[in-house]
């Protein structure tokens, strides 16, 4: 493996979930998350607010400087996509949205241990490896 790839953690949570993560990116509303989070120096961030801090950064400071602006627009504009990814949260260690592998290991497991009844629906883990990675849509 490439010992140059950095990881990436997201989670889905039910709708409960999610708007409590929403008010506070800790995970106070579930002590063994927060637990979790904590002990990793992490936050979770919703990627519905993360398209649409993007979008907003792009028209303050010029869409043409954004390749990703106008879909990340009209995926946050779509009901159907923006259901999908207000459940939808990235985990952050130490404010960075990628990681080292043995880092997102580590959380991986620790969050595959909570409950099914915690709200978490399920956990991905993504690497930078572009061949593994959607790329952005041509303009």
């Amino acid at each position: 493996m490439d010992s140059t790839l950095k990881f990436q953690l997201r989670i889905t949570v039910s709708a409960e979930l999610a708007n409590a993560l929403r008010a506070d990116s800790s995970g106070a509303a579930l002590a063994p998350l927060r637990e979790i989070l904590h002990r990793h120096h992490a936050t979770v961030k919703c990627q519905y607010d993360a398209f649409a801090d993007y979008a907003n950064e792009a028209e303050r400071l010029g869409a043409e400087n954004y390749p990703l602006y106008q879909w990340t627009r009209d995926t946050i504009a779509n009901p159907e996509k923006k259901a999908k990814y207000l459940r939808s949260f990235t985990v952050y260690v130490n404010g960075e949205q990628i990681y080292e592998k043995n880092i997102a290991d580590a959380i991986e497991t620790e969050l595959l241990k909570l409950p099914t009844e915690s709200g978490i629906e399920s956990i991905s883990k993504f690497d930078t490896n572009p061949a593994n990675s959607p790329q952005p849509p041509t303009r």
